[in-house]
């Protein structure tokens, strides 16, 4: 039979005088959250940001902007936006390192109750959903260097080809009775 707690606190509807006249007034938060432009949390955010940490996590912590007062400075401060830029663009430099290493890592074994050891199949998905998720975000940062590649090409029989001609006496024709038909309807 499963173990029952008997030492719990029994809750009363009716105000206790006693520990409400003792009790110290709640603390007030120091300050709450940054929102006036700080260029050494600026520093902060942008060298966070090339190290691969997503925004959203960094602003949650305490002592950081809320997302949208980054957002806002991004649109306010052009030297904050470039210095972002730039920190995306390493970002995804970062994020490329990161999934060389973690393809390095030797698999979780795991160990049956007879001692035959096999490698775990969890840890290899969830390993797999890494890798999958920073080559995602490696090629929308800097899809030219780590995005795939599309070209549009014709078969050895039928190449592709653009043919584009224009015939400059149709075109001079089209362009002078246009300005005719002007000239009539401002007369």
């Amino acid at each position: 039979m499963p173990e029952t707690r008997t030492n719990r606190k029994r809750i009363s509807t009716e105000p206790d005088t006693e520990s409400v006249e003792t009790q110290a007034p709640p603390k007030k938060h120091p300050g709450g959250r940054p929102t006036d432009y700080n260029q050494d949390i600026v520093d902060e955010i942008c060298i966070r940001i090339s190290t691969g940490e997503p925004l959203v996590r960094i602003c949650r912590e305490d002592g950081m902007p809320h997302l949208a007062t980054v957002y806002r400075w991004l649109s306010r401060f052009p030297e904050f936006s470039e210095m972002y830029a730039k920190a995306k663009d390493q970002a995804a430099d970062t994020l490329a390192e990161e999934i060389q290493d973690l393809a390095d890592q030797m698999p979780m074994e795991k160990t049956d109750k007879d001692g035959n050891t096999s490698f775990d199949s969890a840890y290899i998905q969830w390993m797999r959903l890494r890798v999958d998720a920073r080559k995602w975000v490696a090629a929308k940062l800097k899809p030219r260097k780590y995005g795939d590649r599309v070209e549009l090409a014709g078969d050895k029989d039928n190449p592709l080809q653009v043919n584009a001609q224009v015939e400059a006496k149709g075109l001079f024709d089209a362009i002078l009775q246009n300005l005719e038909m002007t000239k009539q309807v401002n007369k």
